[in-house]
């Protein structure tokens, strides 16, 4: 009789789980919901039951689809005259990804023969930088510490409007609509940012001692992506956070002392043949930076660049 028992309540226990679990994982779970409250309200008011029903309805409705209006700038060449347009992203669902809900835009616009929206975007996982929208006057959209491609369209209020630019500076040329040429980063790398010293063989492990002070910095500053958002944000339109990033990465380490002075003055410089302003410590590119680089190296890659020239003389 106690393994009876026993057996009832185990049984009874996994229909619970297994109900829990169907519950989460199948959307037709909701018929069965549904087919429930008629029974369960079989024996009271028919109009009571109709508005269990239609309350179920609408919360899972509003659970699964939003609507927007975008307002997206169309461009069709950097020499071209640019204007907004107005479309409409309707059925979004609020675990869709921006760059999600933009190809769903687009997969409408196609049918309907209209030209689609261009923009960057690749690894879509927050470490390529490609992705490059200016959200709400916000490079990245809304929060901080996301790419693009990481921001999800429950950040915004259902049946809002949304204002989609491209990142805005001389020195990032527009392609068209949202895509931007930002090869001017890849010159600045080219000017100095790498070790080119003849080191030999790989050095055995642990045979170079680095501090962990010295480490953690310097994986801080490696963390920049190039994806521009520091550019955007800055009324001069500076890559000096981007460029003391890259400058504090290898100055920093010992494998980058050899070459440490010519790196510092050969970036520099290399900025500003590429057009970037200057900076004047608005602190925006560090508020709006997707891996949250600090402004600090901004002074270090200043307090480098002075040791630079004196060396020189």
């Amino acid at each position: 009789m106690i393994f009876v028992n026993a057996f009832t309540f185990l049984f009874e226990k996994l229909h619970a789980t297994y109900s829990s679990m169907l519950d989460g994982l199948l959307p037709l779970r909701s018929y069965i919901k549904i087919s429930n409250i008629i029974e369960t309200d079989k024996n009271n008011n028919p109009s009571e039951t109709t508005e269990n029903i239609d309350q179920l309805s609408e919360s899972d409705d509003e659970q699964k689809a939003m609507s927007f209006t975008l307002k997206v700038w169309r461009q069709k060449t950097n020499e071209a005259k640019g204007t907004i347009g107005t479309y409409e992203a309707n059925n979004v669902s609020p675990d869709m990804s921006f760059l999600e809900m933009l190809d769903v835009v687009n997969d409408n616009l196609e049918l309907d023969a209209t030209e689609p929206i261009a923009f960057d975007s690749d690894c879509r996982e927050g470490i390529c930088g490609s992705c490059s929208l200016v959200i709400n006057g916000q490079p990245h959209g809304p929060g901080s510490g996301v790419t693009t491609c990481q921001l999800y369209m429950r950040s915004f209020e259902d049946r809002s409007i949304i204002t989609i630019e491209p990142w805005r500076a001389k020195a990032f040329p527009l392609i068209r609509d949202l895509s931007v040429d930002r090869s001017a980063f890849d010159r600045i790398i080219q000017a100095g940012g790498y070790v080119s010293v003849n080191t030999g063989s790989a050095p055995d492990a642990n045979s170079m001692l680095i501090s962990q002070n010295v480490a953690e910095q310097a994986m801080d500053a490696a963390a920049c992506i190039g994806c521009g958002a520091c550019v955007a944000s800055c009324k001069n339109a500076s890559a000096m956070l981007f460029v003391s990033a890259k400058v504090k990465h290898l100055n920093t380490l010992p494998q980058g002392q050899p070459e440490r002075k010519r790196r510092t003055s050969a970036m520099i410089e290399a900025m500003k043949d590429e057009g970037f302003g200057n900076c004047t410590n608005e602190y925006e590119c560090e508020a709006v930076c997707p891996k949250n680089i600090s402004v600090d190296n901004i002074s270090f890659l200043n307090r480098d660049f002075l040791k630079s020239k004196i060396g020189d003389n």
